[in-house]
């Protein structure tokens, strides 16, 4: 079985808590993985944007890296929510906490019929994974055809002409305008085992590039919401 810790963190916290350490790494670097902060803070202490924006999406919904299922959740009271994770240990604590319908799922691999939706989550960067704009481009195109002919698809990144490079974790540049890399894995030290997850690699664009990204593919960037560093995008079908 490969890696997985952080699910088997998310899992630990679901059933009572950690039962150790879990962190980012990158070389000697590292920073704590805010499992609470990331994956279990409820909706009462979520800003109003974010709970406007998840009040505003229409089911059915696929919730892409889903992780604890936080999102679904609260989603599910509104409609029907299909969550996955490429992590078995994400998608078990989705379960324990009432996701009725949490699958292990490649985001890669989306494996559901055509318009089988009408509004994709990617929260979390997700659509850093595809690690180049080609990639992001693809990925797109994959999300378009799941999602129906009025579909919406929401995606988040970081923006490299607004984040302070030097205090941003794993930080890689690139040459081209409004493109960086970040590049980490998680451990969890947990009792007296040490679980090392696999190099994850984010390419990380600006909104400008997203709207290049989207070129070619059937989706148009209909409202940016930016926070400094950082920003949430509403993609729409013309």
């Amino acid at each position: 079985m490969s890696a997985d810790p952080l699910g088997r963190a998310m899992l630990d916290y679901q059933r009572g808590g950690l039962r150790g350490d879990c962190q980012y790494r990158d070389g000697v670097d590292t920073q704590d993985g805010h499992i609470y902060e990331n994956y279990f803070k409820p909706p009462a202490e979520w800003n109003d944007d974010l709970k406007s924006l998840l009040d505003s999406l229409e089911s059915p919904i696929v919730d892409v890296g889903c992780g604890s299922g936080h999102y679904a959740e609260f989603l599910q009271e509104r409609g029907e929510v299909v969550a996955i994770d490429v992590s078995p240990g994400a998608v078990e604590t989705a379960r324990e906490r009432g996701i009725e319908d949490a699958r292990v799922m490649d985001m890669f691999a989306l494996d559901f019929p055509q318009d089988r939706f009408r509004t994709a989550l990617v929260n979390g960067t997700q659509i850093g994974l595809t690690q180049s704009l080609a990639g992001a481009r693809d990925f797109l195109s994959d999300l378009a055809r799941i999602t129906d002919e009025d579909g919406v698809a929401v995606v988040d990144n970081y923006d490299p002409s607004t984040l302070d490079h030097e205090e941003f974790f794993g930080y890689r540049p690139d040459p081209r305008p409004g493109v960086a890399h970040r590049t980490f894995h998680f451990e969890y030290v947990r009792d007296v085992e040490r679980e090392v997850g696999r190099d994850l690699h984010f390419v990380l664009f600006s909104p400008d590039r997203l709207r290049d990204v989207t070129v070619g593919t059937p989706w148009e960037v209909a409202e940016v919401r930016p926070r400094e560093g950082y920003y949430k995008a509403v993609l729409r079908k013309p």
